[in-house]
C-alpha cells in the first residue's frame, strides 16, 4: 500500500502544461479532492482499478488527475479525458476510504465542465439525445418500446434476435438492444395516485381476515416515486412495491406531477436540467401549502441516491435549499421501509436457492445494505448463498453500459462468474438497471439465471404467485 503522491504517466507526459486552469471547479469540491491522502485503500474497491491495473483508473489516480486540471498542471487531453470517463462514478471507493473523500461530487463536477468545453461525437450526441429526450420521459419511451413489444407478443422479436439481425447495429445500440426485458406489457399504466393502507382491494383478497385489520389504520403516509424507466420497464415491480407497501399499512400518494429523478442528467454532466427536475419532484411530495408525507420511497436505488443529493444539487438555491434538505431527509429505499414497518405474515413458501448482489447506489450511495437481507432471510423456504464481491459494481451504473459498454461487459463477465459460484438460481438486486445489465448479459452467455428485484420475492411469500 503506498502513501507517496502517485504519479501517473498521464501527468508526466502531459502537453505543455500552463498555469491557466483546464477546468474550474467549485471551491467546494476541490477541497473534497485535498482530503485524498493516497493511501490506496481505494485500489481493491474500485472496479475499472481492479480491471486494468492501471493507476490512472484508479479513484486516487483520478483524484490527482482532477486536481492537475483545476490547478493547470496538466490540460484535458484525449488521455485524460479517456480515463476520467471510464470512472462508473458507483461510489465503492467512498465506502473504502478512510479519510471520508466525497469523490463523486469531483467526478460529477469535472463531468459539467467536460460538457461545457468538449463536444461529442455524432453518435455521443445521439446517445444524449436518446437519454434526455426519451429515456427521461415515460411516455416517449413507450412510444419507443411499442414496435418491439408488438413484435415480442407475436414472437417475431425472438426470431430476429435469433438471427443475428442485431448484430448489424453499432455497440452502443447493440447493447441497448440486448437489455431490453424479453417480455412485458405494450403500454403500462399509471399507478393508482392513491392506494390506502388496506384499501386496495386486490391486496385485502389475497390477505387474511386477521392480517386485514392491522393494515386498516395507516402507519405512514408514504409518497412513492415510480421512476421513468422503472415505470416503464418494470413496472409490475413498482406495483407490488405499492401493494407490499399498503399491506404493511402505509397510505401510498404516487405523485402525478412526479418527473425523472434527474440522475441521467446529473451524471452526464447537464446539471442545470438535474435542477428544473429536482425542483418539479420537491413541488410533487413536498407542495408548500399541501398534504406532507412522511417518506419519499423509490424501489430503485439509482433514483433514490439521487433523490438523497438534491440537497446538494439545490444547496446555492435561495427558493428551494431548505425545502430540498426536507425532501433529501424523507428518501427511503423500499426496503428500508418495509423493515420499519414489518410485512405481514408470510403464509407462502418460496423454495428457491438465491444470492443477493447489492446495487452500487444503495449500498454505497445510500449505505443500505442490511434491510434487504433482513427481508430476503425472512421468507419461509428461501436459501439465501453470499454472493463474493457482492458489492462491486456490475457495471450497469446508469447509461454506463450504453456509453462504455467494453469495460461494462467485462464487470458484468466478473460478476456473474461470482453468481454462477455460488450455484444460485436467482439473484436478487434492488436497482432496475443492474437487473437488466445482468439478465442481458447472462443471455447472452447462455448462463441459466432470473436477476428479480427483492420486492417480487417479497411479494410472492405475502400474496403468493401471481
Amino acid at each position: 500500500m503506498s502513501t507517496a503522491p502517485v504519479a501517473l504517466d498521464v501527468l508526466k507526459n502531459s502537453p505543455s502544461a500552463s498555469s491557466k486552469p483546464a477546468i474550474e471547479l467549485d471551491p467546494r469540491t476541490y477541497r473534497r479532492g485535498l482530503s485524498c491522502v493516497h493511501c490506496g485503500l481505494c485500489l481493491p474497491a474500485c472496479p475499472t482499478y481492479t480491471q486494468t491495473g492501471n493507476e490512472a483508473d484508479s479513484p486516487r489516480g483520478r483524484i490527482q488527475m482532477m486536481l492537475g486540471l483545476a490547478d493547470g498542471r496538466i490540460e484535458l487531453t484525449d488521455s485524460v479525458k479517456k480515463h476520467l470517463d471510464l470512472c462508473l462514478d458507483c461510489r465503492g471507493c467512498e465506502t473504502a476510504c478512510p479519510s471520508s473523500v466525497v469523490y463523486h461530487e469531483l467526478i460529477e463536477d469535472t463531468r459539467a465542465k467536460f460538457a461545457q468545453l468538449t463536444k461529442p461525437t455524432a453518435q455521443g450526441r445521439f446517445m444524449q439525445w436518446i437519454f434526455f429526450h426519451i429515456f427521461v420521459h415515460p411516455t416517449r419511451l413507450k412510444l419507443a418500446l411499442l414496435p418491439a413489444r408488438l413484435m415480442q407478443k407475436i414472437g417475431l422479436y425472438a426470431l430476429l434476435r435469433k438471427a443475428g439481425l442485431f448484430n448489424i447495429l453499432p455497440m452502443q445500440l447493440r447493447k441497448m438492444e440486448q437489455m431490453l426485458p424479453s417480455s412485458g406489457p405494450l403500454w403500462p399504466k399509471r399507478l393508482p395516485e392513491h392506494s390506502r393502507a388496506g384499501g386496495m382491494d386486490t391486496v385485502l383478497k389475497m390477505l387474511n381476515p386477521a392480517t386485514r385489520a392491522d393494515v386498516t389504520k395507516p402507519k405512514v403516509t408514504v409518497g412513492f416515486f415510480a421512476g421513468c424507466i422503472g415505470s416503464v420497464m418494470f413496472d409490475k415491480v413498482n406495483r407490488q412495491a405499492v401493494e407490499l407497501l399498503a399491506a404493511c399499512g402505509a397510505d401510498v400518494y404516487a405523485a402525478p406531477m412526479q418527473k425523472c429523478c434527474g440522475a441521467i442528467h446529473h451524471h452526464n454532466g447537464a446539471h442545470h436540467p438535474a435542477e428544473e427536475l429536482a425542483k418539479r419532484n420537491i413541488d410533487a411530495f413536498l407542495p408548500k401549502d399541501g398534504p406532507q408525507v412522511d417518506y419519499i420511497v423509490s424501489n430503485i436505488a439509482g433514483c433514490g441516491a439521487m433523490l438523497k443529493e438534491y440537497d446538494f444539487l439545490l444547496r446555492d438555491d435561495k427558493e428551494y435549499a431548505d425545502r430540498a434538505k426536507e425532501f433529501s431527509k424523507r428518501v427511503r429505499d423500499v426496503s428500508e421501509v418495509l423493515a420499519q414497518l414489518g410485512l405481514p405474515k408470510m403464509n407462502h413458501t418460496v423454495n428457491e436457492t438465491i444470492t443477493y448482489h447489492d446495487a452500487c447506489h444503495l449500498a454505497h450511495a445510500q449505505k443500505v445494505t442490511e434491510a434487504p437481507r433482513k427481508l430476503l432471510a425472512s421468507v419461509p423456504g428461501l436459501k439465501m448463498i453470499p454472493l463474493p464481491e457482492s458489492d462491486i459494481c456490475c457495471g450497469a451504473a446508469g447509461t454506463y453500459n450504453l456509453t462504455q459498454p467494453v469495460m461494462a461487459t467485462e464487470l458484468a463477465e466478473r460478476k456473474l462468474k461470482n453468481i454462477a459460484a455460488t450455484h444460485a438460481s436467482i439473484c436478487a438486486t434492488g436497482n432496475v438497471g443492474c437487473q437488466m445489465h445482468i439478465q442481458s448479459q447472462a443471455h447472452a452467455r447462455h448462463q441459466e439465471l432470473k436477476v428479480v428485484h427483492p420486492v417480487e420475492i417479497l411479494h410472492r411469500a405475502v400474496f403468493g404467485s401471481k
